[in-house]
């Protein structure tokens, strides 16, 4: 294992941070060290700093990426939070007289499980009317995961047992224990690259907005920057959903609280 100096880790600190707006703090160092080593060994330098100077060059934007990969958290499974789904569903069905499509974003959506229960939600509320979902995430390499909707069957362990079985696709001879979000669902999943702390590309307008457990990892300003672009993309009268440890309180956003990490855009 390579050693990380304490000069060393503020610089990829200031790297996640600048790419991400993510902070991480000293208790960290570890897991930057740890994520980080097969990526000297591969690149053939000898220390973090070399491998940071090699970040730094032009043309170094994947492996620039793959660092962004493998420093950001990505923990997820299906039904996390249940109550917000419960939400989520009497939302979509008071909306469900308008013909257009309802649409939500998982803006954090790692390898695809929220995306895909949010889909299982609303296909089995809204009876046949139009949604679209769309999962982002500043990762690609999990988003690669995510669009497979493949999943080893542990990971759907939370998922309701109606659902998994109308839903999900139980794997066979050399997929056993695995399974797939079955194509009909998926059908109506896409996954994005976008990185909230950046501008956002064009991803129209939504009904309801996930954005959970990741302002835990932003500072006060970053924070209120994150908030004000996912906002931007919430309709009004919208639900924004975040993690059960989070608030927005003290962001000035225009919101109302609906209940405990749930909020509607006025």
């Amino acid at each position: 294992m390579y050693a990380i100096s304490d000069q060393e880790f503020t610089h990829f600190q200031r790297f996640i941070f600048e790419a991400a707006g993510i902070s991480l703090s000293a208790a960290k160092k570890a897991l930057v060290c740890g994520r980080l080593a097969k990526r000297l060994e591969a690149r053939r330098v000898d220390s973090y700093a070399a491998y940071f100077a090699l970040l730094q060059r032009d043309g170094e934007a994947r492996e620039s990426q793959l660092a962004i990969d493998l420093l950001t958290t990505n923990e997820t499974y299906f039904f996390r939070e249940p109550r917000h789904f419960e939400v989520l569903a009497r939302e979509a069905q008071s909306d469900a007289a308008r013909s257009r499509p309802y649409r939500v974003w998982s803006a954090a959506s790692s390898t695809g499980e929220e995306a895909y229960t949010v889909a299982m939600v609303l296909h089995d509320c809204l009876q046949g009317r139009p949604f679209e979902v769309l999962g982002t995430d500043i990762s690609t390499r999990v988003l690669a995961r995510a669009r497979t909707g493949h999943y080893p069957e542990q990971r759907g362990r939370h998922i309701p047992q109606a659902m998994l079985k109308r839903y999900c696709l139980k794997g066979l001879g050399p997929q056993a224990g695995t399974f797939l979000v079955d194509r009909t669902l998926r059908q109506h999943v896409r996954f994005d690259h976008a990185n909230l702390n950046a501008p956002l590309p064009d991803l129209g307008a939504f009904d309801a907005v996930f954005l959970r457990n990741v302002m835990i990892y932003f500072n006060g300003e970053t924070k209120r920057q994150v908030i004000g672009r996912v906002l931007s993309r919430l309709k009004p009268g919208g639900v924004l959903f975040v993690g059960h440890s989070e608030s927005l309180h003290g962001l000035d956003a225009a919101v109302t609280a609906v209940m405990p990490s749930v909020y509607r855009k006025t």
